[in-house]
């Protein structure tokens, strides 16, 4: 099994077969804490040769700089099923995630496990939006 994608954006979709993606990103910018995100989706995009077809089990995971997860983990099930002359099959999730609240300015980090197996793994920074001075 191989990742093709695995991105944080602001939207996506699934449109049969092809995956779409809209402003992805990895920062954050807000005037104060706690700030709450009011929309995003992960995108991700699986390839897997034929001798892993079946039923695979994904888990996501939003955790802060300490390892504590922000929110409860995602877990969900896909089954990659190709016929006889395929040899490999993308299939492709879209989680979509509403107002997310974050307590802190910190560096966070989305966790990516399929069949029990750490893969992958994408960054979330939370920043403070720049002050600019006024002459």
């Amino acid at each position: 099994m191989k990742i093709e994608v695995f991105s944080l954006c602001d939207a996506a979709t699934d449109s049969q077969g092809k995956l779409n993606l809209l402003g992805t990103f990895d920062q954050i910018y807000a005037a104060k804490m706690p700030v709450v995100h009011p929309s995003c989706a992960i995108a991700l995009r699986m390839r897997f040769d034929k001798m892993e077809e079946g039923v695979h089990r994904i888990e996501l995971e939003l955790v802060d700089p300490d390892g504590l997860p922000v929110f409860r983990k995602m877990e969900g099930e896909v089954n990659a099923r190709m016929g006889e002359e395929v040899e490999s099959i993308a299939v492709n999730m879209i989680l979509n995630f509403q107002n997310v609240r974050f307590e802190t300015f910190a560096d966070y980090q989305i966790n990516l496990a399929i069949d029990g197996q750490a893969l992958s793994s994408l960054p979330l920074r939370l920043r403070e939006m720049p002050r600019t001075h006024v002459a």
